[in-house]
């Protein structure tokens, strides 16, 4: 069975690309929308620059996100996101 180890305590995401951040030079992410809408996010390689990966996130959903460590992220609103790792 596999289990969530989380490494660093929950953060908010940026809401813009000029505001993404690596969430502690994470490479796996858990990210956790507790809003009542969809939310897009995208993977940057530097802080303000062109989004070329998109996602989408359901309302109340829960996603992992695996990334490069210097890669950052941002979403169109701030949720919450932690650096975790697995474990069996």
């Amino acid at each position: 069975m596999q289990r969530t180890k989380v490494i660093e305590s929950e953060v908010l995401t940026g809401a813009s690309a000029g505001a993404a951040t690596s969430i502690g030079s994470a490479s796996c992410v858990r990210l956790h929308n507790d809003t009542s809408g969809i939310i897009t996010g995208g993977i940057n390689t530097v802080v303000g620059a062109a989004s070329t990966v998109f996602f989408s996130m359901p309302a109340y959903s829960v996603e992992f996100l695996e990334k490069y460590p210097s890669e950052v992220i941002w979403t169109s609103a701030a949720i919450k996101a932690s650096k975790v790792g697995f474990t069996n």
